[in-house]
């Protein structure tokens, strides 16, 4: 066999092998192309996954800052607030005396008179508000008020509590859902104080007064300009049973308030309708029926300056009621009305300021009303009331304070009470210490008083369970003490 046949095999066998490395160093480029491909694709995922992760980090601090910033705003979680007041009245004798803004004859018909250095009670009303926004834009408030009020100077009070939960609600606005006219609509049920009550703080007086248990729709704007709510309350006339004797708590009635109360531009008009089922079938101390129904209306105004001549505000409010709606004030409270009972009250009053240091507020409150409580009665009062005060320094004022209410009073012998006419009169000097002077609410103030105070001695003789008349207290004396009055 010649070199080059022997040589043959050799080369066949060195060119297969080559062929076998080419192949594999194809095969491990492959699988190298291939790793490098999943790894980037795993760089990409875990890319990904990090700018996910921190933009859900992001979100979720983003929700907690704005979460935290509700709360200090307000808007959501729990918050406390409420209004309190404390204070010493004492007499010339250095004894406690009667008082208080409804001290006179027409106090039970809410003839209220000036409440600076008149007032001997502690009182406070706490409320505990839950606020809560939803993801869906929703909002909700739970709010819980305590209340309580003694007229004793001791450290202990207990056994002359009148501790109260006044409000248990719940209430629902901004909902995604309402539309149209409802869209800014917020719905409530409960036990409440209505949102749209208003007073005269100077007097103690809330001008209209709707509380109960029950339900209703606020701020439904059928208009640009107009803002109606609905409302239906419940009250109860439990201490005026009917029914069978034999079960005194299957014949209790109820009084049903059903409202309607409309704001257009800044004029308020209230129409409410009042019923209380089996009431006409009792007879009240006069020996006649009660009422069953009754209807109540009120316009009112709500101004922007001091009724046009200078800055401030005024508001000013008429009334008017039958049946069980003439008790004006306290919707749906009073259970002794009679059917033919008729009342009409007018309210007004505002704030100024008559130099950079002096504030004033004058109000008058006054009333007339027949057949209330028995056939022939017949009531008439007015208040005038003035509240100066005069800024001194940044934390020293000095308050003033005129009252003058004038009474004719007919009951027409119900509850053994006499016909009485005359006048009432109060002049009050209060020093007054506050954080921060300036303002007609700016609360919280401590202040001194010298009260003096007189009236017709006539209205003495007007009811024998009342303060007028009694021992020390028939008018031309002197008053002293201390106060304090917050907000919170």
């Amino acid at each position: 066999m010649t070199p080059s046949l022997k040589a043959l095999p050799l080369a066949i066998a060195l060119a297969g092998a080559s062929l076998q490395v080419q192949a594999a160093d194809t095969a491990i480029e492959d699988r190298l192309a291939d790793l490098e491909q999943r790894l980037a694709a795993a760089e990409q995922r875990a890319e990904l996954a990090a700018r996910q992760a921190n933009d859900v980090e992001s979100a979720e601090t983003e929700s907690r800052l704005a979460a935290l910033e509700r709360r200090a705003s307000g808007q959501e979680g729990l918050s406390l607030s409420g209004y309190a007041r404390s204070g010493l009245l004492l007499g010339e004798d250095a004894k406690s005396i009667g008082g208080g803004p409804y001290v006179t004859p027409a106090g039970p018909l809410g003839g209220a008179v000036g409440r600076l250095g008149n007032e001997p009670d502690t009182y406070v009303n706490a409320m505990f508000n839950l606020r809560r926004s939803f993801e869906n834009g929703a909002n909700s408030l739970f709010r819980v008020a305590i209340a309580d009020s003694v007229r004793t100077s001791n450290d202990w009070t207990s056994n002359e509590s009148q501790l109260n939960v006044r409000q248990v609600y719940v209430e629902f606005d901004n909902l995604p859902s309402f539309t149209g006219a409802f869209e800014d609509a917020a719905i409530w049920a409960g036990k409440r104080i209505d949102r749209n009550t208003f007073d005269i703080h100077w007097l103690d007086s809330d001008v209209v007064f709707l509380a109960g248990t029950g339900a209703g729709i606020y701020d439904v704007r059928p208009s640009d300009n107009w803002r109606t709510h609905f409302s239906l309350y419940g009250r109860s006339f439990s201490d005026f049973p009917v029914g069978d004797p034999a079960d005194p708590g299957s014949g209790e009635t109820d009084s049903l308030i059903l409202t309607s109360n409309n704001h257009v531009g800044n004029w308020q008009f209230m129409v409410n309708a009042i019923s209380a089922a089996d009431n006409d079938e009792r007879l009240t101390d006069s020996g006649d029926p009660a009422a069953d129904n009754g209807i109540h209306g009120m316009v009112a105004y709500h101004g922007r300056s001091f009724f046009g001549l200078s800055e401030g505000n005024f508001k000013v409010a008429l009334l008017h009621g039958q049946g069980l709606g003439a008790e004006v004030k306290r919707l749906g409270s009073n259970g002794d009305l009679l059917d033919d009972a008729q009342a009409t009250r007018l309210a007004l009053y505002g704030t100024t300021y008559l130099s950079p240091n002096w504030r004033f507020a004058p109000a008058l409150l006054a009333e007339v009303s027949q057949d209330r409580f028995a056939q022939g009665d017949d009531y008439r009062w007015a208040t005038v009331n003035a509240r100066l005060a005069n800024e001194i320094t940044a934390n020293f004022e000095m308050q003033y304070e005129l009252s003058y209410q004038y009474m004719d009073l007919d009951p027409a012998g119900y509850r053994g009470r006499n016909a009485v006419s005359g006048d009432f009169g109060k002049v009050t000097i209060a020093p007054t210490f506050k954080p921060n002077v300036g303002g007609f609410w700016q609360r919280p103030e401590i202040r001194a008083f010298a009260s003096y105070t007189d009236w017709s001695s006539e209205l003495n003789d007007y009811d024998g369970g009342d303060a007028f008349g009694s021992d020390g207290f028939t008018g031309g004396q002197w008053s002293f003490g201390v106060q304090a009055e917050t907000w919170f």
